[in-house]
Formats: C-alpha cells, sequence, structure tokens
C-alpha cells in the first residue's frame, strides 16, 4: 500500500500542489472546518501527480499500453491525417483516464519518434467517440526498427486542460519512457499497425508501461472477454 502512495510526484506537479496547499491554510484560517477540505484537496493534488516506475516487458513487438485506465473502446479508425498515416481504418485501442489514474504517459514501442502534431480543439467528455477527431490533441507516430508505424494521441477532455508532451520528432525511445502527461483526466488512443490484433479487451484495466495491448510478432485473432 505505502508503495501506491508513496512514490515520486513528477516536477509539473509542485505548482498545483503549491497551489492546494495556500488555498488550504487561507481556507483554514477563515474557517477551520474548511481547511481539512482544503488538505484533502491538496493531498489528493499530490496523489494525482505520483510518478511511479513500472516494470515493462521488454520483447521485441509488444505494444504496450501508453496510459493508466480502462480500455474503452476498440474499433476501427482513420489515424489523425497529420500523422501522415494513410487514410484507411485501423484497430484503435483507446484506454480512458479517470482522476485518480497516474496521468505520466509512456512510449508504447521501442522506435524512433517520426512524427509529432499539436492540434488545438474543444474539451468534450474524452469517453465520446468525437472526442477523436473535436478535442484538443497533441499526436504522435513511432516507427520500429523493421519500419512498422504505430500511432498514439493524448486526448484532452472535460476537465483536462493541458497537455504535455516533451518527446520530439526524432527521439530514439523504448518502450515504457515517459514522453509526456495530460493534467485531471483524459485519454490516449494506440492506432496498431493492419493485420494486428488486439490482446485486450472492452472493459480491461490498463497499466501505463506494463500491459501488452498488442505484439506485432503474432497472429493471435482479437480476444474476447467476459465479467465475472
Amino acid at each position: 500500500m505505502l508503495k501506491t502512495v508513496l512514490v515520486p510526484i513528477h516536477p509539473a506537479g509542485w505548482p498545483f500542489i503549491a497551489i492546494f496547499a495556500g488555498v488550504a491554510i487561507a481556507l483554514a484560517w477563515w474557517m477551520e472546518p474548511l481547511g481539512y477540505l482544503g488538505a484533502v484537496l491538496t493531498a489528493w493534488c499530490a496523489y494525482f501527480f505520483r510518478n511511479p516506475d513500472r516494470t515493462t516487458p521488454t520483447r521485441a513487438g509488444l505494444v504496450i499500453s501508453p496510459a493508466d485506465g480502462v480500455v474503452q473502446s476498440i474499433v476501427e479508425a482513420v489515424p489523425p491525417e497529420e500523422l501522415g498515416m494513410g487514410d484507411s481504418p485501423r484497430t484503435r485501442v483507446a484506454v480512458f483516464m479517470n482522476v485518480f489514474n497516474v496521468h505520466v504517459n509512456r512510449v508504447p514501442i521501442d522506435g524512433t519518434i517520426s512524427a509529432t502534431s499539436y492540434r488545438p480543439g474543444k474539451f468534450l467528455n474524452a469517453s465520446l467517440d468525437k472526442a477523436s477527431v473535436d478535442n484538443e490533441r497533441q499526436s504522435l507516430k513511432v516507427t520500429t526498427e523493421d519500419g512498422k508505424d504505430i500511432g498514439f494521441v493524448q486526448i484532452a477532455g472535460l476537465v483536462a486542460r493541458r497537455i504535455i508532451c516533451w518527446a520530439k520528432e526524432g527521439d530514439q525511445m523504448k518502450a515504457g519512457e515517459r514522453f509526456g502527461l495530460i493534467r485531471f483526466g483524459s485519454r490516449v488512443d494506440v492506432y496498431l499497425p493492419d493485420g494486428v490484433a488486439p490482446l485486450v479487451v472492452v472493459g480491461q484495466s490498463a497499466v501505463a508501461g506494463e500491459t501488452v495491448l498488442a505484439d506485432l510478432g503474432t497472429e493471435e485473432r482479437a480476444r474476447t472477454g467476459e465479467i465475472r
């Protein structure tokens, strides 16, 4: 339990934690019971920006979840045009993050960042399918050593108002490496290469940097699941 709570805080979170703490002190000075509420919210803010290490499977060809959360949808969709991945639909796995998930995002596979593009947009509920098209987003493409392209997209949501991405075109990155975060909830979409089936199902929990979404080296068919 302590390992879950007492983890490093991402530097991007400290200004917000300081603001929450300042408000908590002001509330306590004004009306003591409200100070307790402020303390709880400050603790939540620190928890939100936690940045734990993860143990990433390292076999070549594994596509790892870039985000903590729930697999919200698995559909056929055209990747964002700015990534230059063509106009043919690909399997898209969407992982939805709530405000209690870790929000540090990770690269899904070993390779070179071959495209990045930021696009401003709306702040619709990220659980809506049209959020992939209409919402603010940061799109990236990673190209593997054998030339396969995987697209992954940070999407802002109803609460999220800031996408942070420090990965740049030309960066050589490994699966599980941190590349950005989204403040206060949203989702990350992953576009798989043609013919690659997902190894997760809708409703399944995903752990960034650990859960295997797909395997480029297998011909296994898409999995099914049920609530038990």
